[in-house]
């Protein structure tokens, strides 16, 4: 088999490849198979950041100036193509971080989904019409942009994530100027070409190649020269806090969508079977590198035996490996991903029991995964490790693990339960496994994450549902649907009087009369 051709690529300024290297030439290498390299990357700089923002800020009166329907036309043609790229970038993404081939074609498949919402919604950017106080007199309300937005995401959904901020931001007359994770940037270079021949304006789409500290640099700059009016942000909490502290000082509100330690609570009266699905597929697809990933499955003392038996069982017998075969998982995404991971495996305790595979650590040839598809050293392939007898106490309760490990608590009552739902102060995804509507309604209001599932798992997300978080997990801003149209939009109301004379507002009201003491006779 020929091998696939290493990419070269660069930031990407008012549609033209930004010449020269400032920030540093990185190479990225296949996950799976580490000796095979993937992309050679020019990096930007902090000012490669702001030149991109100036970019955007001079383009964005003529995109916005572009009729909302006909800016929707530009969101269906990105669609189109990307469905018909489809195969091409899934098979980019699985080369690039290693996620399995049905996952990469799912999240294209999503980008195109995100298309197929939004192309409508440049024909429904409704303001109102409101009825005024007094005569003679019309309110209004109308959307506008913002501006220049600058999104920045994480690598784990290179093209799904990005989509969400992306094409409602572009469609509601804003430029953007994003900022792909560093070590997906084979990626972001094809997703950025759809973009381009989708026929958006010039230099209302930007990409930046940068690493973080550039980034974080030329965003303050930015902010500092009034070029950005809006930020997104996906990644960590820690980041996501700096972040909301920067544009805070500028007096914008960042969309910050963070972490999750997302709990799967499994009711006495659950399916155990299926709660053992959901509880495999949430923990460890994507090699649990997701924000939305299991966190803990908090389960009733009555059924927590059998449930970790079947969990045990299930996730022994899961495909793990070449993530171009039919697994449950690939690789790590990255040497950096992998290292953390072995950090985060300290965190098992002596009083804790472990499951899942015939070994923890590093798949290889000395400590193998029975069953494993393909060649185990090639790739930075992990064991993935259920740790049962986890408490609020231990570190690994609190503590987001961005990998294949799953923790295993147990609870006597309801509150028990609630308790350790919400007690780590995440509040991104959730799931409830019962067949008792009370229990569904009673989780629902009492759980502190922004989505929530029912007898199913906690990752999974649908282009016209909200999406985000609360407290460690973002500041309650969402992406998808029309909830994120308040991201990328600011509300205008009008008045416009044609009395031919002053109307003062709360003073110049008509009252009507009414006889308040009347009573009906007895």
């Amino acid at each position: 088999m020929v091998a696939a051709a290493t990419r070269t690529v660069s930031s990407i300024v008012g549609g033209a490849p930004v010449e020269g290297s400032p920030g540093g030439t990185i190479r990225v290498m296949n996950p799976a198979l580490l000796d095979e390299p993937v992309a050679e990357a020019n990096l930007g700089d902090a000012g490669t950041f702001v030149d991109a923002c100036r970019t955007g800020r001079e383009a964005q009166p003529g995109w916005a100036a572009v009729p909302a329907p006909v800016r929707g036309r530009a969101i269906q043609q990105l669609g189109r193509l990307m469905e018909s790229n489809l195969e091409a970038l899934a098979r980019l993404i699985t080369r690039e971080i290693g996620k399995p081939i049905a996952e990469s074609r799912g999240e294209v498949q999503e980008v195109v989904d995100t298309c197929n919402f939004f192309l409508g919604e440049g024909r429904r950017l409704y303001g109102q019409t409101v009825p005024s106080e007094m005569p003679d007199k019309q309110l209004f309300t109308f959307r506008n942009p913002v501006g220049v937005a600058a999104i920045v995401t994480a690598g784990n959904f290179p093209v799904a994530v990005p989509s969400w901020y992306l094409v409602p931001a572009l469609l509601c007359g804003n430029a953007v100027v994003w900022k792909p994770a560093e070590y997906t940037p084979a990626t972001a270079e094809a997703f950025a070409q759809l973009f381009l021949h989708a026929g958006f304006a010039e230099g209302a789409f930007n990409v930046v190649l940068a690493d973080g500290a550039q980034t974080f640099a030329g965003l303050e700059r930015a902010l500092e020269q009034g070029l950005v009016d809006k930020v997104g942000f996906t990644g960590s909490t820690d980041v996501g806090r700096r972040i909301g502290e920067l544009t805070g000082r500028h007096l914008q509100s960042a969309c910050l969508e963070l972490g999750g330690k997302n709990p799967l609570v499994v009711m006495p009266d659950a399916d155990l079977d299926l709660a053992v699905e959901g509880a495999l597929f949430s923990g460890f697809g994507t090699a649990g590198q997701r924000c939305t990933s299991l966190g803990t499955a908090i389960v009733h003392r009555s059924v927590h035996d059998e449930f970790v038996s079947r969990f045990d069982a299930a996730t022994r017998a899961a495909a793990i490996g070449d993530p171009t075969a039919d697994v449950l998982y690939g690789p790590m995404i990255s040497e950096r991903f992998a290292e953390r991971f072995l950090g985060w495996i300290e965190l098992i305790a002596p009083h804790h029991t472990t499951y899942g595979s015939t070994g923890t650590g590093r798949i290889t040839r000395d400590n193998p995964r029975e069953g494993f598809v393909g060649d185990p050293e090639a790739g930075l392939f992990y064991h993935p490790t259920i740790v049962d007898g986890v408490t609020a106490a231990d570190d690994l309760y609190g503590t987001e693990t961005f990998g294949p490990i799953v923790g295993v608590a147990s609870f006597e009552d309801f509150d028990e339960a609630m308790a350790l739902a919400n007690g780590h102060g995440y509040g991104l995804s959730s799931s409830i496994y019962t067949t008792d509507p009370l229990h569904v309604f009673r989780f629902r209001q009492r759980v502190s994450a922004g989505m929530v599932s029912v007898n199913n798992s906690t990752s999974g997300a649908e282009a016209h549902l909200p999406f985000g978080g609360n407290g460690r997990s973002g500041n309650g801003s969402r992406q998808s649907g029309i909830w994120v149209l308040d991201q990328f939009t600011r509300w205008q109301a009008v008045n416009w009087d044609y009395s031919g004379h002053l109307q003062r507002a709360q003073m110049d009201v008509a009252d009507v009369a009414a006889d308040p003491g009347f009573r009906l006779p007895d």
